[in-house]
């Protein structure tokens, strides 16, 4: 099976771009636009939203190729990352934020996330040790407990996680590093 990726040269591509020849975009367009397309799609589960990010890549690709150095990357990496950006900004600046008070926010956030923990317990099988890890949590104060279940079930960030519980992003990383040895010990 022939590679697709072979003969094309991206970086070409890019320089003929930065110089204004429009086909080459369009060349770059046709080779990388349908998994571009693919890429967008997976990050924001839309495929309308995921087809204008794609456009707005292209614009991007188009207005920045000057700006491309291939000492710092490989040119289809950055075609990807331009990419991969713009959809990740798309879901965040797409987030609806429903304001309560700080109480409600704290039961809502802990029953989520061990809503979550739950649910992906019984995803993965857990059965046997379910209650062994239940426990082990159950001895984390909650704060702590929390901080872990929002890294490793919701994906936050050190940072989005210091915001939710109202502590710094050093103290949180602290936290789940020293939570994380906790689990480690009481499940040995």
């Amino acid at each position: 099976m022939p590679d697709p990726f072979e003969g094309f040269d991206y970086d070409a591509a890019l320089a003929a771009c930065a110089a204004g020849d429009q086909s080459a975009l369009r060349r770059l367009y046709d080779q990388e636009g349908a998994r571009l397309l693919g890429v967008a799609k997976r990050i924001v589960r839309d495929t309308a939203l995921a087809e204008d990010i794609v456009h707005d890549a292209f614009i991007k690709i188009w207005t920045g190729a000057g700006s491309f150095d291939p000492l710092r990357g490989a040119a289809r990496g950055w075609l990807y990352t331009v990419t991969r950006h713009l959809a990740l900004n798309a879901v965040r600046d797409n987030a609806r934020e429903i304001g309560v008070d700080d109480a409600t926010f704290v039961a809502l956030d802990a029953n989520a996330s061990m809503t979550q923990w739950e649910e992906m317990a019984d995803s993965f099988a857990w059965q046997g040790c379910a209650g062994q890890i239940a426990l082990c949590m159950e001895q984390l104060e909650p704060v702590r407990r929390n901080c872990l279940l929002h890294a490793y079930v919701d994906g936050l960030s050190h940072r989005e996680i210091a915001e939710r519980v109202a502590a710094p992003a050093g103290t949180v990383k602290s936290w789940i590093k020293r939570s994380l040895a906790s689990l480690k010990s009481c499940l040995s």
